[in-house]
């Protein structure tokens, strides 16, 4: 199986907004019902299974009436959802799964089996044809199929399963990358290129404090509140999309040129820590810009080749390998004492990167 997900925005009118809206809440509204099923079964000493939940659930809705007309799906996957949670709780892989509100994220999966997709629009179950942005990029067998709200905005994420999966890239010729993460320029190469970090949260940091103070104000679940709760919700969606657009278009560009490619380690939980720096490595998101250049560089076949965690790439001449224990922050231009050797702090970290790339794919 080769797996393929695309993410694409729809156009909905009024009436289809409302109606992903109902069955973003009859999926709360079946999970939280579920779990409080599945909590009362503890008591008893009695272990439900999905199954059981399911068949449970199935026979106490019939006291509603509205739930009729919604799509059962919405119902079944989200009960599914709380088994794997409770699966994973089981394993000790995470805490005990929770109740719910209506303030969270609103997601519900619907039954792939009668989705449709021609050009720019899908056809859903029970509502009929939903204009999409763009047309769906791959084409295979469709497995999964999620709708969710982002801010103003409403996505379906379709999964499709391609087939064989595509051989890996021809990359003679091109040379091996070493890249190098940081705040002041989200990527720094081996060869000088540098690509830029918007740092959209410092942008608008302002502007969100104003609309966040106006929200604190409003009585709260007042509509007033939930006219300003949008707003402030627009204005993270804006910063959200900055940073992806700087870091799609990043490594697409480096994978795209490249043969090979090292990578520093980050341990990010760890340099969080810094209150001094935890804002801006927040606002740089440089874990997920490495695991994004790490999906598209292994889907293309390109080799990665991560840094041992105390690799000192920063501190380590790329000239004649002398190692330099006194690099402050403030040393931008890396001089080499030993060897006279003197390069951009980051473009040498970037070339030691290189060369470990370099020598494991020589191995």
């Amino acid at each position: 199986m080769a797996l393929k997900s695309h993410k694409i925005a729809l156009r909905p009118t009024d009436a289809q907004r409302q109606w992903f809206a109902q069955q973003c809440g009859y999926a709360r509204f079946a999970y939280n019902a579920a779990l409080s099923d599945f909590k009362s079964g503890l008591e008893l000493d009695d272990w439900r299974s999905f199954i059981d939940l399911n068949n449970r659930f199935n026979q106490s809705k019939k006291a509603f009436d509205w739930t009729k007309a919604m799509d059962q799906r919405a119902a079944l996957y989200a009960i599914r959802n709380l088994s794997e949670g409770v699966k994973r709780w089981k394993d000790k892989l995470n805490g005990f799964p929770k109740f719910k509100k209506r303030g969270s994220r609103q997601s519900y999966t619907t039954d792939e089996q009668s989705v449709k997709v021609e050009g720019k629009r899908i056809k859903l179950p029970k509502i009929g044809w939903v204009k999409m942005f763009q047309d769906l990029r791959f084409e295979g067998k469709i497995i999964k199929v999620v709708i969710s709200r982002t801010a103003h905005r409403w996505f379906v994420s379709i999964t499709v399963d391609t087939g064989i999966p595509h051989a890996p890239r021809d990359t003679r010729g091109l040379p091996a990358v070493g890249v190098d993460v940081g705040i002041n320029s989200l990527a720094t190469l081996d060869n000088g290129t540098h690509y830029e970090n918007p740092r959209p949260l410092k942008r608008f940091e302002r502007k969100l404090a104003r609309e966040q103070r106006k929200l604190s104000r409003k009585v709260f679940l007042s509509e007033n509140w939930y006219k300003q709760k949008r707003k402030v919700e627009r204005i993270h969606y804006k910063i959200v999309c900055i940073r992806l657009d700087a870091h799609h278009k990043a490594t697409t560009k480096i994978v795209n040129n490249a043969s090979a490619i090292g990578i520093e380690t980050l341990r990010v939980t760890n340099l969080l820590k810094n209150k001094r720096l935890a804002k801006a490595l927040s606002d740089s998101a440089l874990g997920g810009f490495l695991e994004k250049l790490r999906t598209k560089a292994e889907s293309l076949g390109i080799p990665i080749v991560q840094a041992p965690q105390f690799f000192a790439s920063s501190k380590t001449c790329s000239n004649c390998g002398e190692k330099k224990e006194d690099l402050s922050l403030s040393d931008v231009p890396y001089h080499c004492s030993s060897c006279g050797y003197t390069e951009n702090r980051d473009v040498n970290a970037a070339i030691n990167l290189k060369q470990l790339a370099v020598g494991h794919t020589e191995r």
